[in-house]
């Protein structure tokens, strides 16, 4: 049974943390499709499926409206098939599809773990998930359920990134959380370089002039255009979730000014 800052926790049990030290009511939380490979080379490491899902319904206990959008790249990535000689419509859209069986994998894992959740997908397959219906997704998530929106913006050339930050658009959330492999945005790959610094805060203006490639420039747009901040943090740390929504932990913030 998990716990949540050493309070042991149910579907129905309240953790022990004070309402007012939650800063964010609804959330988005993307996940890249590569996250989900733990150490594999491809396709989906259950027990990675699992942590994220932890992660998730340790959120949702605390009363936060949780929305995801996962990505497919551990499956198949549009650009790279492109680059293969196919047809970059086409190989989008396979990416798209690849992003569904991550959306029904991640439903499988969080339904075992007792939360309730949907997926809506922007290419209509009634056989497995709900269509996109912006209304729905909402009242779904006023309901407690987590909704995991799939298939992208169900577009070709357009990332799931931007699909994420649409979604949070859309949905009127407090909160654009990119979930990676490190705890935040580095002057250079922490992994690669032992001197890179983390930033605590930045501006939508600073990831676009510097080219930091947390987000593609369409989704930091989109991001600064609706006022959601973006919050890059490790989905990797366990916990890490949870402490974002209460202002704590490592983590970096990108909002319209620093402040």
């Amino acid at each position: 049974m998990p716990e949540i800052n050493g309070a042991e926790t149910t579907g129905t049990t309240t953790p022990a943390i004070a309402p007012e030290s939650i800063r964010y009511k609804r959330v988005l939380l993307k996940v890249s499709g590569e996250a989900l490979m733990g150490q594999r080379d491809y396709g989906l490491d259950p027990d990675m499926v699992n942590r994220i899902a932890n992660e998730v319904k340790a959120v949702v206990a605390l009363g936060v409206q949780v929305c995801l959008v996962i990505g497919g790249g551990n499956i198949f990535r549009g650009v790279k098939g492109a680059a293969g000689g196919m047809e970059r419509a086409s190989a989008d859209y396979i990416g798209m599809l690849a992003t569904v069986m991550n959306a029904l994998s991640m439903q499988s894992a969080l339904e075992r773990m007792g939360v309730p959740t949907r997926v809506q997908s922007a290419i209509p397959m009634s056989s497995v998930c709900e269509p996109y219906i912006r209304r729905r997704a909402i009242r779904h998530m006023e309901k407690g359920r987590v909704v995991i929106f799939a298939a992208g913006t169900g577009n070709p050339f357009f990332t799931t990134d931007t699909a994420a930050a649409l979604r949070a658009s859309e949905m009127g959330c407090d909160g654009l959380l990119k979930g990676t492999q490190v705890d935040g945005v580095y002057t250079a790959d922490p992994k690669k370089d032992p001197t890179a610094t983390h930033y605590d805060r930045l501006t939508y203006m600073d990831v676009l002039a510097q080219d930091l490639q947390v987000m593609d420039a369409s989704a930091i747009a989109l991001a600064r255009d609706s006022r959601i901040p973006i919050l890059v943090l490790s989905i990797h740390t366990p916990g890490s979730f949870a402490e974002v929504m209460q202002g704590r932990g490592k983590h970096t913030i990108i909002t319209e000014e620093r402040e």
